[in-house]
């Protein structure tokens, strides 16, 4: 019998093969509750499924490219099946790699492939996935539904123009379901994900990031991971329809900041 604040809740993350959304179904899994760990890379889902099952932890791979709604409902039978029911939603599969990266670029430099491919999954694919989440929910008295959103979605950058639009887009998706299914017990939610590292990165660049954090530290996928298990218990159970930043403070602050912070160093004082 598991124990803890998901016991005897089940729950899907997408794009959990790799990087954050594995580490959101480990959390979520040591809370209690049993996993389906859905991605597009079936072998990347079913490795991190059988090291939780090797741990005595009740875990589903499901191979899903979200930006299908065939596929989308193919996952929401194959959980309901094996589980029963479905209880947390995690909206967070996103297209990010090298390739998509070189051409979602500043606008006009765009590819609009590329532009297409970042809605589908990044947007489409968490709409598809609400929508065929919430009638089991309906049925079952309520749920949360989280989606990961970023930074990028909140200030302008100098690429990734279709992530950038995607993201945006997620953050009206919670109030949505906050406000259309409030009343029957499903609750939505946000996270906006700041940095953290998962890969090496130029320590170049991790220093910039560093300077602007409201932290002495960046981020931990295990921070992520945290929030959004707060999200999906009881914990935040009066916690809809709204964005939980967890970014180190990175977007709270004025761009002129880090340099002000240097020229009162220099000037020999810590404050205005």
């Amino acid at each position: 019998m598991s124990s803890g604040k998901l016991a005897g809740r089940v729950a899907i993350v997408t794009g959990a093969g790799h990087g954050l959304g594995a580490e959101c179904v480990r959390v979520l899994s040591e809370h209690g509750a049993s996993v389906a760990v859905a991605d597009i890379d079936f072998e990347a889902a079913s490795q991190v499924a059988e090291s939780l099952e090797a741990e005595g932890r009740a875990a589903l791979a499901v191979r899903a490219d979200v930006s299908s709604e065939e596929d989308v409902t193919a996952m929401i039978a194959k959980v309901k099946t094996r589980f029963g029911r479905i209880d947390v939603l995690h909206n967070n599969a996103a297209v990010l790699n090298a390739d998509q990266r070189q051409r979602d670029r500043d606008l006009a430099n765009l590819d609009m492939d590329a532009f297409d491919r970042a809605i589908a999954v990044n947007l489409r694919g968490a709409v598809l996935c609400t929508k065929h989440v919430i009638p089991l929910m309906l049925e079952q008295g309520g749920g949360s539904i989280i989606f990961a959103t970023s930074g990028l979605g909140m200030q302008g950058d100098m690429s990734l123009s279709g992530y950038a639009t995607s993201k945006a887009a997620l953050l009206m998706l919670p109030k949505l379901v906050a406000a259309q299914y409030g009343k029957q017990g499903i609750r939505g939610n946000a996270v906006q994900i700041g940095l953290a590292p998962q890969h090496p990165m130029p320590e170049a660049l991790l220093e910039i990031m560093r300077d602007n954090h409201c932290t002495p530290e960046l981020g931990t996928p295990r921070q992520i991971a945290d929030v959004v298990a707060f999200l999906a218990s009881d914990e935040s159970s009066f916690v809809t329809g709204t964005t939980l930043v967890a970014d180190g403070g990175f977007g709270s602050h004025t761009p002129s900041l880090v340099p002000m912070r240097k020229l009162f160093e220099a000037m020999g004082r810590s404050s205005m």
